[in-house]
């Protein structure tokens, strides 16, 4: 690499979502997409691409993710721009987005693409906890994503992120498990979380082979993210 070399700017994005395993298990999972050129031919990567100059950092992002993986989430925030001078055999500046998204959209929307004939190749869905070897800093990456998700968890409703719009105190229990990475005493969680007064409860309940369990929802007056002063071009796809 030599100074006279361009720097340019590419974005990538981070997707969660709560995925169950054939033994029941609900564990964190993303989609991460085989590259087919060098560098780091046949290494997986983060969905990504370059900015162009008539797009926002946001829309590229968007536009890349769609384009890899057919998803296309209502928010995505920033997390983090990486710029180590190392990090790419070029200068390269990555504007890293992340969303969280749930399991029943991340497969309404692959179906939608696939339906399209523009199904995403050389895509695949990796366990946080068995991630492949990775090109570029994208472990980094990925590591500060989750390390800024289980510290979010601690002071915000983030994890209602990957549940449907009604959902029991116990799959709320399960969510926050899945991200921290520990079991938490059941009734010690009841309430804390009602004390904490952002769940709505609903007259309705669902039934299985156990009791009934009352459905919850959350308290839609807060945001489910921090969106700070920033205007929706920054911070939003939509």
């Amino acid at each position: 690499m030599t100074r006279s070399q361009p720097i340019r700017v590419a974005v990538s994005t981070v997707i969660l979502t709560l995925r169950r395993t054939d033994d029941g298990r609900a564990v964190l999972a993303l989609p991460l997409v085989l590259r087919t050129r060098a560098p780091f031919a046949q290494q997986w990567a983060l969905p990504g691409g370059w900015l162009t100059a008539e797009e926002s950092p946001v829309d590229a992002a968007a536009r890349t993710l769609a384009e890899t993986t057919g998803l296309a989430p209502s928010y995505l925030e920033q997390l983090y721009a990486f710029g180590a001078v190392d990090r790419s055999p070029t200068r390269v500046v990555s504007i890293v987005y992340w969303a969280l998204l749930r399991q029943d959209d991340v497969e309404a929307q692959i179906a939608a693409h696939r339906a399209s004939g523009r199904a995403p190749e050389n895509v695949q869905w990796f366990e946080v906890d068995e991630l492949p070897a990775l090109a570029f800093d994208h472990a980094k990456i990925i590591e500060y994503a989750l390390w800024r998700l289980r510290n979010k968890v601690g002071y915000s409703r983030v994890a209602q992120g990957f549940l449907p719009e009604e959902f029991t105190l116990a799959e709320l229990r399960e969510a926050y498990e899945s991200i921290l990475g520990r079991q938490l005493d059941p009734a010690n969680f009841r309430r804390q979380v009602e004390a904490a007064g952002n769940l709505l409860p609903t007259d309705r309940f669902r039934t299985g082979s156990h009791r009934p369990a009352r459905l919850y929802r959350d308290n839609t007056d807060v945001e489910l993210a921090d969106r700070g002063p920033l205007g929706p071009e920054e911070t939003s796809t939509r």
